[in-house]
């Protein structure tokens, strides 16, 4: 039996309804399952974290090559599912909840075709945390814009953070029809590998993560003007907010056309010219 058919028969079994609201589309494509799998260089050694485990197809595949599958459901139906299918398997942990907000156990590599409505703010949680690799499909659109050059339509907020904490490589093409019920997008399988070494300094991460978060929301503006919100927020009178705005490297740059090594210097000269006026 495919893995199309064994979708069909384990939904209808369960009485799963795919939801996009939970960004139910099933991967049915066995070979890219088996490439995601190689390209996390999976040993017995590794604890993997699999985000959305839906059916489970994927997580039978790295419990025959890793020390220990944490994998994470949020759709109860698919939770019973799961524990049916895996209640001899011992290396599988079940985690029914939502990995942004659920106690994970720490892990050194993830693995996973996570919900895509919840792709920036896992990439956001995942660049927080501790790992050796990581291995996901992500909408195409949305890991294009992790690898975007300074400038292009697709460079954005998730590209410099992404730069700063990680290496990223887009591996594999994934056409719609690898998924069951196919979503209305094409995909990406994306690799990522903590950088061992920052690429830039800051003063202060939380500033510059802030800075660079309130910035991007302006990306056509220049400079002098997409700054000046960051600096009311930390306590800056308007005009005093605007003069300093005047002042900085690069202000009369849009916002867009800033490096990711600019904005760190940026945070830094915003941070040291702020603490003169206080």
């Amino acid at each position: 039996m495919d893995y199309l058919e064994k979708t069909k028969r384990l939904l209808q079994e369960y009485r799963v309804y795919p939801r996009k609201r939970f960004g139910q589309n099933f991967m049915i494509d066995n070979n890219l399952m088996q490439r995601m799998v190689l390209y996390a260089a999976i040993n017995n050694h590794d604890v993997v974290l699999e985000v959305g485990a839906g059916l489970g197809f994927l997580t039978h595949m790295l419990s025959r090559k890793c020390k220990r599958v944490v994998a994470v459901e949020v759709d109860p139906k698919l939770v019973q599912l799961l524990r049916d299918r895996f209640k001899d398997i011992k290396n599988i942990e079940l985690i029914e909840g939502d990995v942004l907000t659920a106690e994970i156990p720490s892990v050194n590599k993830v693995v996973s075709i996570p919900p895509y409505s919840i792709s920036s703010l896992l990439l956001f949680w995942l660049l927080e945390r501790s790992f050796d690799i990581a291995v996901l499909t992500f909408q195409k659109e949305f890991a294009e814009r992790l690898v975007a050059p300074v400038a292009s339509r697709d460079y954005s907020r998730l590209t410099v953070m992404t730069y700063y904490r990680a290496d990223a490589e887009l591996l594999d093409y994934v056409p719609r029809t690898a998924f069951y019920p196919p979503p209305d997008v094409d995909s990406v399988v994306v690799r990522l590998k903590p950088k061992s070494t920052l690429p830039f300094r800051v003063r202060d991460e939380q500033a510059f993560f802030e800075f660079v978060r309130v910035v991007f929301t302006q990306r056509n503006k220049k400079l002098r003007n997409a700054v000046v919100p960051f600096l009311v927020k930390r306590g800056i009178p308007r005009e005093k907010a605007q003069k300093l705005a005047d002042s900085l490297t690069f202000h009369d740059k849009r916002v867009r056309e800033l490096a990711p090594e600019d904005f760190g210097a940026l945070t830094n000269e915003v941070l040291e010219k702020a603490s003169l006026l206080r």
